[in-house]
């Protein structure tokens, strides 16, 4: 398998931006030449048929099911018009989805569409504390539903049995790849596949309880055309066998100049990075009140101050909430979808007026915010560079005919320091 006979290896499908970049990030570190496009393109690309592997991020993680399910198909039928040889569904390692999708109903159908018979479901990804054990989600060692995604403004996860949410979403029963069959001797994984498959059963969930469990997950799975689940997997694919060697990570164009935080994500893990980085960089609050009164003087009266902060050693932080109480407090006054939509708008607009003021480099928190962020540069393909927190690349893109860096961070990744550690992965 080789892009070098004209066409890709795999195509992958992401729900949101932060996730087409960190399975962008995992394949680069397997060994498979990367392109991620934002969104779909017109038609093909160039540089497309030179990958092994192509990246089509989507913004559908939250978006309500039947536009989740045709933007998914749109990408699937770019990739196969590739020539993909396997394809890849790519969302959150915490499952995140609404209660009608859309992991179920884009799974189902993009097998259909493959008119394939069964796939896998692993969203482990084990170094970022991922784990699932007997179909639970662990976030550390903390169930999913006692973890702080249990408040997530859009995408509350309240069960972690997996099984039951998939069932919820879908039409077809739903397995589990159990640890136990794991840790048997190889090729009880395989056959234990293909015994559910024989039963009807489409969708299996696969546990994984660490990195150890990943490699065998990937040798069941190899006859499957279609994956899905997080980048953990992504990590222990075997390399294209006829490539040539891959260029490094972190071999992108590094923009110099004054650099900018865009923090739209409420989720714990963000709001612990905002509370930290108020204490060592300049910061300002866009408060959701100023927002829904009036968003255009708001968006000027934060980027005028935002130019009179620009230092090139110094980012700017520009956030939504300071902890769980002021999320609550918006999200009861506006409700949370237009509570989130008011930063997403915002945030996107202050990306494209600190870019036009100078600024270079954007670390960005938030699947959504990162969406409406990409879509308001209007950036059609990003560049995999090195690495700012696991799952967390750094890229490169070109913006008014410069080079600008932009980290793209899921909401629940990074450590307490990311906001202000960011910048030395590009050093």
């Amino acid at each position: 398998m080789s892009g070098h006979r004209g066409h890709p290896v795999w195509g992958c499908i992401a729900d949101d931006f932060t996730g087409g970049t960190d399975i962008a990030a995992a394949l680069v570190a397997s060994g498979f030449r990367t392109t991620l496009t934002v969104g779909v393109p017109e038609r093909p690309l160039p540089h497309e048929h030179d990958a092994d592997a192509v990246v089509v991020a989507l913004k559908s993680r939250t978006a309500p099911r039947q536009e989740a399910v045709t933007a998914s198909l749109a990408a699937l039928y770019h990739l196969t018009a590739l020539g993909c040889e396997r394809l890849w569904f790519k969302y959150c390692s915490t499952f995140d989805s609404t209660a009608q999708g859309n992991i179920g109903p884009v799974t189902e159908a993009l097998l259909d569409a493959l008119g394939e018979q069964c796939t896998v479901l692993c969203p482990a990804y084990p170094d970022n504390g991922r784990t699932v054990y007997q179909g639970h989600l662990f976030v550390g060692d903390t169930l999913l539903s006692e973890s702080a995604m249990r408040h997530h403004p859009l995408t509350p996860m309240t069960d972690s049995d997996l099984r039951r949410i998939l069932a919820a979403q879908s039409t077809q029963p739903v397995g589990l790849l159990p640890h136990a069959v794991l840790r048997a001797p190889e090729g009880a994984a395989r056959a234990h596949l293909d015994r559910l498959t024989a039963q009807g059963i489409r969708m299996v969930i696969a546990d994984t309880t660490g990195n150890e469990d990943l490699p065998v997950i990937e040798r069941a799975t190899r006859h499957l055309r279609l994956l899905t689940g997080g980048s953990g997997l992504a990590h222990v694919l075997p390399p294209p066998r006829a490539a040539g060697p891959c260029a490094p990570a972190d071999r992108i164009e590094i923009a110099p100049g004054p650099a900018a935080v865009l923090a739209g994500s409420v989720s714990a893990a963000t709001l612990d990075q905002t509370a930290h980085a108020r204490r060592h960089l300049p910061h300002r609050k866009l408060r959701l009140r100023d927002l829904h009164e009036d968003p255009a003087a708001t968006v000027a009266e934060t980027l005028a101050w935002a130019r009179d902060h620009l230092d090139p050693t110094v980012p700017v932080l520009l956030h939504s909430a300071d902890d769980r109480a002021d999320v609550e407090q918006a999200q009861k006054a506006l409700g949370a979808t237009e509570a989130a939509a008011l930063v997403e708008r915002a945030l996107a607009q202050c990306a494209r007026g600190l870019l036009d003021a100078g600024v270079r480099r954007l670390v960005v928190a938030g699947g959504e915010t990162s969406g409406a962020v990409v879509s308001a540069l209007g950036l059609r393909s990003l560049r995999i560079g090195p690495a700012a927190a696991p799952g967390v690349p750094w890229t490169s893109a070109t913006y008014a005919g410069r080079t600008v860096n932009l980290a793209l961070k899921s909401g629940n990744f990074g450590a307490p320091d990311f906001f202000t550690t960011a910048q030395e992965a590009l050093k």
